[in-house]
């Protein structure tokens, strides 16, 4: 059972400018040492930060909380598999919304182009309900 949607879509620009603005304070602040480490062994990061933080934002909108005191930046951390596809593991918050809502897994999708980065994140439920007859 689908327990939340979310979707989100950022201009890697700003995020780019962020990053060359703040650096390490801005990535620290909302990236995993994981993450930081894949998006920095890009020629241009730019737009594998901004997937990510579409992908944390999307997953607050998942969880119907927004990223905040309930759930923060760094309770969210996006890996990868050997495939390339994306998952997510959650940390402090993120974790302890998971089993508050009764979810089982959170499913994920990336997409990002040199102007701008999506994500779609949704929330499962440990239940399918009954069909309808």
């Amino acid at each position: 059972m689908i327990l939340g949607i979310g979707i989100d879509i950022i201009e890697v620009a700003r995020v780019q400018s962020s990053y060359e603005r703040f650096g390490e304070r801005f990535i620290n602040r909302i990236l995993h040492p994981g993450e930081i480490a894949y998006c920095l062994s890009h020629r241009i990061p730019g737009p594998f930060i901004a997937a990510r933080f579409a992908a944390k934002e999307a997953i607050s909108k998942a969880f119907g909380t927004g990223i905040g005191a309930q759930l923060g930046w760094q309770d969210m951390e996006v890996r990868r598999k050997e495939s390339g596809e994306p998952y997510v593991v959650l940390h402090g918050g993120g974790q302890q919304l998971l089993e508050a809502r009764g979810a089982r897994q959170l499913l994920l999708s990336l997409s990002h182009t040199q102007t701008y980065a999506a994500a779609v994140a949704i929330l499962e439920g440990a239940e399918q309900p009954p069909a309808i007859p």
